[in-house]
């Protein structure tokens, strides 16, 4: 799907938290690349080794350096122009900034001996996150308990009230983003769990997005958190209430194809570190 559509945002809620982002790209066309550059550093946006980030073109030969080290050391990251999937990219780094540094910089810090063969379980569950990522916000545990016992119906069905008034549910991997534009029953974000404040949902949402992303930020760069791809819950993202008309029947989520049981023994565990965001977002 290359088609351009300047409403692209607007048209979606799955993609309400980049609406802000959207807009300062949005055109008559695709926005190019001196356009997109112009944006970021108007924003003021860096790489978490203090470069300020930089658009190229992909290079297919010569380069040594990986897509990852590339952006830390030079704060070069590669961009097609007319391509979905990396202006989503853009969208996020502009919406979550110090984030997405900091899944940079975890990266370029893997060990040598994951870097060499195959990425290891830490850049795996960080690809996985950046990729597909959701960020979700309770003020309830209990309702982070039930994303991670795959129990969807008891969720989002028989307290749905609450889900609705109280909690978040913020997409951040720009793989699931590009979804959104053309969802299809059975998209699965990997889900990050954060337990918050019962007055942090009531603040502005720019404030809140700011305070998020300082604190993912500082919850990813956690070596003792995102350490393997199951730190992350899966979330069968078209069961959010208001992200899919369809859902407002119960019935909908009688769909075992789309809403899976968690299998025996390998449920998602809290990710480590979490409770600092828990107590500190408020």
């Amino acid at each position: 799907m290359d088609v351009w559509n300047e409403a692209f945002a607007e048209q979606s809620p799955l993609l309400m938290t980049l609406r802000a982002a959207a807009r300062q790209v949005a055109g008559g066309d695709w926005p190019a690349l001196p356009r997109l550059q112009e944006v970021i550093a108007r924003a003021g946006v860096r790489t978490a080794s203090g470069l300020p980030l930089q658009l190229v073109p992909p290079v297919t030969t010569g380069m040594t350096e990986s897509y990852e080290q590339r952006l830390y050391a030079r704060g070069e990251l590669e961009f097609r122009e007319r391509n979905w999937h990396d202006l989503f990219n853009i969208l996020v780094w502009l919406t979550f900034p110090q984030s997405k540094a900091a899944l940079n910089a975890r990266h370029h810090a893997a060990p040598p001996a994951a870097q060499a063969g195959g990425r290891g379980p830490v850049r795996d569950a960080l690809t996985l996150f950046d990729e597909s990522g959701v960020v979700v916000l309770s003020v309830d545990g209990g309702l982070l308990r039930l994303i991670r016992e795959f129990r969807w119906k008891p969720l989002f069905c028989e307290r749905r009230d609450a889900v609705v008034a109280g909690m978040e549910f913020l997409p951040f991997g720009h793989a699931l983003c590009e979804k959104a534009l053309a969802p299809y029953k059975g998209i699965t974000g990997r889900a990050l769990l954060l337990e918050v404040d019962r007055d942090f949902l009531v603040h502005p949402p720019t404030e809140r997005r700011t305070q998020i992303d300082r604190r993912l930020a500082q919850l990813i760069a956690d070596p003792q958190a995102l350490r393997h791809p199951h730190d992350l819950a899966p979330l069968p993202v078209l069961g959010v209430p208001g992200w899919c008309a369809d859902n407002e029947q119960p019935a909908y989520y009688d769909d075992r194809d789309h809403f899976r049981p968690g299998r025996v023994g390998r449920l998602p565990s809290p990710v480590a570190g979490s409770a600092v965001i828990e107590k500190e977002i408020c």
